[in-house]
């Protein structure tokens, strides 16, 4: 079993769109894998939107803690106010609280409160779900706005996916990734096989896109990058490509621009399937194609 996973350095740059074509893709009969689905961005899930899922079960997420004042022992000492140094105890006529949003969960107040009056309370952080989708078992997951513990949530995502693939003996988990180069990236690219790092010929996409690379590289994943949008600033096409060549780096597809992946969203289905023939669909096609000739050269 493999596990390829797709990421961008930037947010926007079209990541979702081609994890949900693979996805298709991987639907059709004359696929070379059989695959579970995984979307590891928990912050923004957004996978969903184009698959049309049917949840089969959802459980909670327990993420970080937060500290509890039982006002009937508290003695007012103001002790744990002063060690907080996320001034999250409030007090208000001698009443001692804590601002749910402001604590961090460091337990310093539980350590220093002369009376153990303080605990660390387990929060509810997300939820996370298996599901059944036109184009195979889906796991996905939601957390909490301002909530922690995303890199853990995405843990699990990817665990829950794994579980099936084994036990159901599977070849693929195809994993969409999140964002950036934070905590939540470092889980999605953790295990990974091969990572598809999905880049946008500007400024930005440019910058980030080196960044990625460098977070790939440092937990020693493959990767591959494919350029979406390729045909709207075609010298930043060519920097990505020179900076590939020069790193030693694949570019195995270039996605031009196409009216069709919007239209796509706004359907709710992948472009590949709401419009096969056209420009970003074929492109795609010929994307997965080179991808599939790494996992299989990978395999022998």
């Amino acid at each position: 079993m493999k596990q390829l996973v797709i990421l961008s350095g930037k947010g926007g740059t079209g990541k979702t769109s081609v994890a949900a074509a693979f996805a298709h893709l991987l639907s059709l009969k004359n696929t070379p894998f059989k695959a579970v689905i995984a979307d590891a961005d928990v912050d923004a899930a957004n996978l969903e939107l184009v698959l049309s899922p049917s949840v089969i079960s959802r459980e909670e997420f327990w993420g970080g803690s937060m500290a509890e004042i039982d006002p009937d022992n508290c003695t007012a000492c103001g002790i744990c106010a002063e060690v907080c140094r996320f001034d999250a105890v409030l007090v208000k006529e001698d009443l001692y609280t804590v601002d749910p949003i402001a604590c961090d969960g460091c337990a310093a107040c539980v350590y220093q409160c002369p009376t153990e009056t303080i605990k660390m309370i387990e929060q509810i952080a997300g939820e996370w779900y298996q599901s059944d989708s036109l184009y195979g078992p889906l796991f996905h997951a939601n957390l909490i706005p301002a909530q922690e513990n995303s890199g853990k949530l995405v843990t699990l995502v990817k665990q829950q996916a794994r579980l099936l693939a084994l036990d159901e003996e599977y070849d693929l988990v195809l994993v969409d990734g999140p964002p950036g180069i934070g905590c939540p990236v470092i889980s999605a690219a953790s295990g990974a096989d091969l990572a598809l790092i999905v880049a946008e010929p500007t400024a930005s996409g440019v910058h980030d896109m080196h960044r990625v690379l460098k977070t790939t590289a440092h937990f020693d994943v493959e990767s591959l990058v494919c350029i979406n949008k390729a045909d709207i600033y075609p010298e930043g096409t060519e920097a990505i490509e020179e900076f590939c060549q020069n790193e030693g780096i694949r570019v195995v597809g270039k996605i031009p621009f196409d009216l069709a992946v919007t239209e796509s969203m706004v359907q709710g289905k992948p472009v590949t399937a709401y419009k096969a023939d056209s420009p970003a669909s074929l492109a795609i096609l010929e994307l997965w194609k080179e991808v599939v000739e790494v996992i299989q050269d990978s395999e022998e």
